[in-house]
Order: structure tokens, then sequence, then C-alpha cells
């Protein structure tokens, strides 16, 4: 069973060389590949979290080079369920751009980038989920760097140039400072295994492990886009196009988060950085949803809206209790799914009508009562509203905060129930200006129009879009149906057995020795 971990890492990379291989042309076999090997890497991924839910972390040493020469590769339960979820997110996301017709054709970007990309993409969101040592995890993180800032890209308008120079310049610095982290962490422990690390840094003067632990922090930080550290997220995501944004907002970000997790709980247990964490946490909250209710455009709000929820998560490890670290992992999941499913959602309004400005947007609830539908759960998921998922992840973690009584918890439950109360708000803003009311005075009234996949192949729908409500292109089946089961998935979240993992998951990453015996040994 340990010979499989390697392979959600191994089998993109390898099917991007044979894509290269093949060219842009046999668009349809390219579909087929790329298809086939994202379902096996959900099925892998699937396979692993039950594998290690059942006989605990799963290892490798690559080569057979014990630590800490070797390359070290671990699944737990927290990398076997954010593989599993990922994996579904990415697979339908690249099944919602074949049916755009982006993924095979655009006029403004060299045919064949896309497939290759997006593999590369999910072999490194697969590594840095897998990763054992300090060293591939920033491996993983490069190699989401190469890929995110081609998709970021795709089509070369000077829009979306400007907006992918900010994310790489912001990324190439956080980069720098992880690979001095890395150094230092090397001089003072001699490894940078995660699990000999979890052992020796003990040992490391407490102020050095401090400096250590805050300099990892900034660099997940910068990642997963926490305040103030998040500037560069509203102007980067809502240029790019829809399956990228959505895969963007859904994952990258939660990798930062999960990096957070893992190196806490393993490598800093007691932190002494925790009120820090509270500040940064609440500050999140506050600045992401006040900037969500002041904008007008559909994907800067969902922009400030990941802002603010990635508050949750960080509260969540802030407290570091059994609980809230639960808690941290349930909304991660859930808001991987909510977030890729709205941004789906505003893409789907973007190609229909032209715009996703809500001043020249309504009459959609009537008019496309399909997207009306694929925007309201989940964006009364996001908001909280019970049984969805995130109500319960909500819960979890306010649970955990009142349980822990001290001040910035008190704050945080404060400030998680009216950060709630304001994303309702928000989503009730939208309803309003884009669903309910009736379409501003020289909007087209039309409905939405379903075409297939396949019949998205011939024609050239991809000239540069119009600005006016109304004007837009054809809503494909496709992206509709990958979007609507997103939407589902995020209904029946709480009937799956997935939530007593966590809960073992959380006692797993905080006790340690599970990890630490299943790398070294006993």
């Amino acid at each position: 069973m340990n010979a499989l971990v390697p392979l959600p890492v191994v089998l993109p990379l390898c099917v991007t060389g044979l894509k290269l291989a093949i060219g842009p042309r046999l668009h349809r076999f390219q579909r087929f590949i790329s298809i086939a090997v994202l379902g096996a890497v959900l099925v892998l991924s699937v396979v692993l979290m039950v594998a290690a839910d059942r006989h605990g972390p799963l290892s490798v040493h690559l080569g057979d080079f014990a630590p800490p020469v070797g390359i070290t590769l671990v699944a737990d339960r927290l990398a076997g369920l954010m593989l599993t979820v990922s994996s579904a997110v990415t697979l339908l996301v690249l099944v919602y751009s074949l049916g755009q017709g982006m993924a095979d054709r655009d006029d403004q970007a060299p045919v064949g980038v896309f497939h290759p990309a997006y593999l590369i993409l999910v072999a490194g969101v697969s590594c840095t989920f897998l990763a054992g040592d300090l060293v591939n995890l920033y491996v993983g993180f490069e190699i989401m760097l190469v890929a995110s800032f081609v998709l970021l890209t795709i089509g070369g308008t000077a829009t979306r140039i400007r907006a992918g120079s900010t994310y790489v310049i912001i990324s190439l610095f956080s980069s720098v400072l992880f690979l001095v982290a890395i150094a230092m962490t090397y001089a003072v422990a001699g490894t940078v295994n995660l699990a000999q690390l979890a052992q020796r840094l003990q040992e490391v003067p407490l102020g050095v492990r401090t400096l250590l632990e805050a300099m990892l922090l900034t660099v997940f930080a910068i990642k997963a886009a926490v305040f103030p550290l998040a500037a560069w997220l509203p102007d980067s995501y809502p240029t790019a196009p829809a399956p990228v944004t959505a895969v963007f907002a859904g994952l990258l970000t939660k990798v930062g988060v999960y990096s957070m997790l893992r190196t806490q709980t393993l490598l800093f247990p007691g932190h002494r950085l925790g009120d820090l964490l509270m500040l940064a946490a609440l500050a999140s909250m506050a600045v992401g949803i006040l900037g969500a209710v002041a904008q007008t455009d559909l994907k800067r709000v969902l922009s400030f809206t990941l802002i603010s929820h990635i508050g949750y998560m960080v509260f969540g490890i802030a407290l570091a209790g059994r609980g809230s670290i639960a808690g941290a992992i349930v909304y991660v999941a859930h808001h991987i799914t909510v977030q890729t499913t709205l941004f789906l959602v505003a893409g789907l309004i973007e190609r229909r009508d032209g715009t996703t400005e809500l001043t020249r947007l309504g009459g959609l609830a009537k008019t496309a009562p399909l997207l009306a539908v694929l925007f309201f759960v989940p964006a009364m998921n996001l908001a909280g509203i019970p049984p969805l998922s995130g109500f319960i992840g909500k819960l979890g973690l306010m649970r955990a905060g009142v349980a822990d009584g001290g001040g910035w918890a008190w704050a945080l439950v404060a400030g998680s129930a009216a950060t709630s109360l304001l994303t309702l708000y928000v989503m009730a803003k939208v309803w309003n200006l884009a669903f309910w009311r009736d379409a501003p005075p020289g909007a087209e009234e039309e409905g939405v129009v379903l075409e297939s996949a396949e019949d998205d192949d011939t024609g050239d729908d991809e000239e540069e879009r119009p600005t006016g409500s109304g004007s837009g292109l054809p809503v494909p089946a496709g992206a509709v149906v990958s979007a609507g089961f997103l939407g589902q998935s995020i209904t029946t979240t709480k009937h799956l057995p997935w939530p007593m993992l966590v809960a073992t998951g959380a006692a797993e990453l905080l006790a340690r020795t599970p990890y630490i015996e299943a790398v070294l040994g006993r």
C-alpha cells in the first residue's frame, strides 16, 4: 500500500510529458487522458485516505534512502482527506473548462497550454499535501507557482499579465523567505525531515524556535492570503478565466492553510505565537468581509469573502486544541467546495451576460433559474445557514473558542458570529441585485441557453466578450453539470462519514507520535 503514496504526484507529471509530446493536435485525446489521469488520482486519493484511516499514516522513502538523506512522502488522515477533496475539485473544474471550450481553444492563447499546466498544478498540490520534509514542501509550492503563473496569464491580455506579475512577485518573495527559513532550520537541527524536526526542535533554544516558527508562519500566511499579507489576492484572481480563478480560490490558499496546520501541530506544539495568530484571524475576518461589503463586482466580492473566511481556519489553528483543529479541518474541506462552486457560477453568469458587475445584472432568478439555484445553495452555505457544512464548521470552531475561555478566544467567537451575519448580508445583496430585482433598463431579457460540450467545439465563440448585460455567450451544459455536482456535494457533506475521519485526524495531528513512528519507525 505504501507504494501508492507517490502516484498522485508522479501520474500527472508523467502524463504532462506525454501531452507535450503529442502537441496541440488531437484535442479529443488530450481531453480523454486529462480526465482519465485526474480520475485515477481521485481513486488513488480515496484509497490512501481509507488506508490511512484504517492502518495509520503511510510513508515511503523514495530510492530507499532513509531520512535525512532521502525524499519522504507521507499520507496520513489529514493528507488523505485533502488529497481526496482537491482531486474531486480539480476533476470537476476540468470538466467545467472543457464545457466552456477554453481548455481546447482560445483565440488569444496557444492551443495545448491549458492541459499540461493544469496537470502540473495538480501534481504540485499533491506534492505539498504528501511532503514529509520542508524541501519537498518548498518544491511543491514552486511547482504550483510555475503552473499557476501560466494559467493566470493564459490569453496574454494586458490585465492578466499585470495581475500575474503581481502574483509572481509576491510568490517569489515568499519563496525566498521560505528558502531562508529552511536553511536556518537545517543549520540548527541538521535535518529538514518533518518527523526528525518534531524531535530535534524541542532541544533548540526557545528564541531560535520562535524565530523559525514566525518565518514559516509568514511564508504560509502569504500563500494562504491571511491579513495583512492578502492585498495581492483581490487584484490577481478575478482577472483569470473562471475555471482558473475557481481552482485558485478553492485550492491554492488552502495549501497555505494546510502547511500551517501541519507545521504548527507537528513542529511547534504549544506554540508561543497563538495570540498573534488569533489577531491575524480576527483581522482577516473583519477586513475581508468589510471589503466584500464595499464591492460591486461579483468576482471581487467573492475574493474578499475568501480572505475573510481564511480567518476561520486560522482561528482553529491558533487555539491549537483538538476541537479547534477538527473545526479548522472541516472548514478547509467545506470552503474548498463552496468557494470553487461560487467562482464557477460567477463564470457562468459572466459567460451568459457578458459581465459580473452587479449594477449591470438583474432578473436572473426569472430568466436563469438554474443559475439562481446553483448560486443560492453555496451562498447560504458560505453564510453558515444550518444544516449545511458551513454551519457545522463554524459551530465547531465557536464551541472550541467558548471552551478555551480566553479573551482572544471570546473576541474571535464574537468576530465569527459578526462575520457570518455580514456574509449573509453580502450574499443577500448579490442575490437581490443579480437575481431578484428586474433587469436594469437596456439589458436584454434572455434565458439560459444550454449547449453540450460537443457542440461547443465548433464556431468562434471565444471572441472578446462585450461588457453589456445579456450580450454574452451561451452557457454550456457540461459546465453547468460540473458546477451543479459540486453544489450537490455541499448539501450531502453532513451525511458522509468523513466528520469522524476529521475527529480522529485531529487527534492524530496533536498526538504527533503516529506520524513520527510511520516515518522513523519505532
